[in-house]
């Protein structure tokens, strides 16, 4: 299975180019709780910060501006330290 992987400062030029401020929003209180990936998904942390855990696998942070990258069946832990709000694409 694939990693999660970021890419940090995303340019305003390339969330143009991807239609990012089209894509659903979904937002989260401080809290904590496990996840499984149906299918890959992309999303833009417009604010927030949290620690995502995959299973058997370090911890990731993940904050405002970071375009993260979640592989299909992606087992993981969720720790939201500042409530998040994300743009976020699947398939």
């Amino acid at each position: 299975m694939d990693a999660i992987t970021i890419e940090h400062n995303v340019t305003p030029i390339k969330l143009d180019v991807l239609f990012v401020d089209d894509w659903p929003v979904w937002s989260r209180d401080n809290g904590e709780f496990d996840w499984t990936y149906e299918q890959k998904e992309t999303c833009y942390i417009i604010e927030g910060k949290a620690i995502v855990t995959p299973e058997n696998a370090d911890p990731i942070t993940i904050e405002t501006g970071d375009m993260v990258f979640f592989p299909q069946g992606l087992k993981c832990h969720w720790q939201i330290l500042e409530s998040i709000e994300k743009n976020y694409r699947l398939g």
